[in-house]
């Protein structure tokens, strides 16, 4: 039977639900700032940077297919997300959903599994920001740098929601610019109105074919474009302290597929069309390679002459939001699931400013300790952290997957409309169910070159794949130490928050 305490926190109402004089998370964000925040969450050096190496393993149609296939996956998922976060807008997200839809032991793990993998994020985002800055100030101490990076970070999330909403904005707002222009730029050099003459398909046919590098290559860049996604779900995070989460995360979710779209296939299109696949540049895509970043050698080829410049410092702006995001998340659903019961009690209280201090300053030492790891056995531990928490956003996805699927049942079995849904995910049961097996598929794919070379590499399952047996441990353990089970659909709690 289920836990008395369990059915006490699927019970527990949040944000919005305490009393006049207790403070509450506030309703920061407006729809310009969601927008921004779903546009801007995919946008970074998974395209400015990984999308070359991308087009080299893979040629151009490789490329092109596996981001379109991930990138319907992620329609999917986002319209998914935009049906739980209207209908049940909550910082929890994860946590909250899983709780309610699958088990409160599923919630517990899913939303500790979102936490580290964001918590992480920032410390590989610190580490990033101060190899990026070495471009102008080449001699100066990392460790300075990253000090100044974690305080910007930890000051925006401390003001307010608002602090981190109109960051957000902004930074989002510097990258769409850079691919518009991106994209106009090489648009102009395909026709050859700039840069020299017309290239028009040579380059996408290179070889006689545009695909290239085998099924496995294919595989791995399906992996990189997966990472490459990942942020659009931090939305659902936000939906909690939106001003009205069901006018705007709807505005918000049906942006998804454009801009995956433009932003992602409209541009590996413009550099497999420009660049050559086998231009070995493409291949250093690391964020010590600026100057060949695919977008850096169009931008070079139409003859702007600043182009490093200007990407150094988009890329820059790419990884400070990124990690400003992760600050973000993180601390939203641990403060969720301290007031369900699932954390520290004490970091479930809010300031006056409705900011959860005790979260915030929690994930902050936890992302400051992960990146002075990187100083110690010439960072063995801080990769061994970063490469375990690879896994952990394909596992956010499934969790998403999973959870819609249940949601959707259970209203239904429950004597509910459809009609009563704010906002409706179309495609239903395959939307999910073709998400969660793409999900699966990059789960299991994570490293599938451990198994196939001479000799098994043990240590690198080990890394690539620790983070499938400890949820599932997680999951379990806390399933059985709290005596919970699966929510039958007839009592899963479709319970909203006050308005």
């Amino acid at each position: 039977m289920q836990g008395r305490k369990d059915k006490d926190n699927q019970q527990h109402i949040r944000a919005g639900s305490s009393t006049a004089a207790a403070p509450a998370l506030r309703k920061s964000f407006k729809a310009r700032h969601l927008t921004m925040i779903a546009l801007g969450g995919s946008i970074g050096t998974g395209l400015f940077l990984a999308s070359g190496g991308a087009i080299a393993s893979s040629g151009p149609g490789g490329a092109l297919l596996a981001y379109t296939a991930v990138g319907i996956m992620v329609y999917f998922l986002m319209t998914s997300l935009g049906e739980l976060a209207t209908y049940l807008p909550d910082s929890g997200s994860f946590s909250t959903y899983g709780t309610r839809f699958v088990s409160p032991a599923f919630g517990f793990a899913i939303g500790w599994n979102f936490w580290y993998n964001w918590a992480v994020t920032i410390a590989a985002e610190l580490s990033a920001a101060t190899v990026i800055i070495k471009y102008w100030f080449p001699d100066s101490p990392s460790m300075l740098w990253s000090l100044l990076f974690l305080l910007l970070m930890f000051g925006l999330n401390f003001l307010s929601a608002r602090g981190y909403g109109e960051s957000e904005y902004w930074f989002a707002i510097i990258k769409i610019i850079t691919v518009i222009v991106f994209l106009a730029v090489g648009v102009l050099m395909i026709f050859g109105i700039m840069g020299g003459k017309a290239v028009g398909f040579s380059n996408f046919q290179l070889g006689g074919s545009s695909f290239h590098g085998g099924f496995f290559a294919f595989v791995g860049v399906f992996m990189a474009a997966g990472f490459s996604f990942q942020g659009t779900e931090l939305v659902g995070v936000a939906a909690g302290e939106s001003e009205n989460p069901r006018r705007n995360v709807p505005l918000a979710i049906r942006r998804v597929f454009w801009r995956i779209l433009i932003f992602y296939i409209f541009a590996i299109l413009v550099i497999g069309m420009l660049i050559p696949y086998t231009n070995p540049d493409l291949l250093r895509g690391g964020i010590d390679d600026i100057g060949v970043s695919p977008f850096t050698i169009v931008f070079n080829k139409a003859g702007l002459a600043i182009a490093a410049s200007v990407m150094n410092a988009v890329i820059l702006s790419s990884v400070l939001s990124a990690g400003n995001s992760g600050m973000y998340a993180s601390t939203r659903v641990l403060y969720a699931m301290a007031k369900d019961g699932m954390a520290p009690r004490a970091l479930g209280k809010l300031n006056r400013r409705g900011v959860p201090v005790g979260a915030l300053l929690v994930t902050t030492a936890v992302g400051m300790l992960a990146f002075l790891a990187s100083f110690f056995g010439d960072g063995a531990v801080y990769n061994w952290l970063l490469n375990a928490s690879g896994m952990c956003g394909f596992i956010n996805w499934l969790g998403i997957a999973v959870c819609h699927y249940r949601f959707r049942r259970a209203f239904v079995k429950q004597g509910h409309s459809l009609e009563e849904l704010p906002y409706r995910a179309k495609w239903f049961p395959f939307g999910p169910l073709f998400a969660l097996v793409l999900c699966l598929i990059a789960v299991f794919g994570q490293n599938l070159g451990a198994f196939t070379g001479e000799r098994i590499d043990w240590y690198g399952i080990l890394v690539s794949y620790v983070s499938l047996p400890l949820f599932l441990l997680i999951w379990i353990g806390y399933g059985w130490f709290r005596k919970s089970s699966i929510v039958p659909l007839a009592q899963c709690d479709l319970s909203t928050h006050p308005e």
